[in-house]
């Protein structure tokens, strides 16, 4: 006797490691995000349902670091808002990391530094590792 899938039902809204209210567009989060990124050691801000901020997160996680992520809605113009937390026109990297308040960069950016062996004492300067 064959059974019958049973449909998957939709996800329920699930909250992220994100402060409450930061998914939202440039103009009003760009100033909350960046009251974030200066208050916690190590902050990934990306696209909502972005699968590279599961990697950053995941990768970071391994380094026993537990990130605050910051999620944007699709509208918010990616340039703007980190140039805005950036201090400095950044080039468009989504999704983008900070630790110690300071822009790492990129997926790309954080592989590199943490092949390197500059990772874990980064983390270590800014708070987010106490070995």
């Amino acid at each position: 006797m064959m059974r019958q899938a049973v449909p998957c039902p939709p996800e329920p809204e699930r909250s992220s490691s994100s402060p409450e209210g930061l998914e939202e567009t440039t103009e009003r989060g760009g100033g909350q995000i960046r009251k974030v990124v200066e208050e916690n050691p190590v902050v990934v801000v990306g696209r909502r349902g972005c699968c590279m901020v599961h990697v950053v997160r995941r990768l970071l996680q391994g380094q026993g670091v537990n990130p605050v992520v910051c999620e944007v809605g699709d509208d918010a113009d990616e340039s703007a808002l980190l140039a805005g937390l950036s201090g400095a026109s950044a080039p468009e990297v989504m999704p983008a990391v900070f630790v110690g308040g300071r822009l790492v960069g990129g997926l790309d950016r954080l592989m590199a530094v943490h092949i390197a062996g500059e990772l874990v004492p980064i983390l270590k300067q800014a708070g987010a590792l106490w070995l």
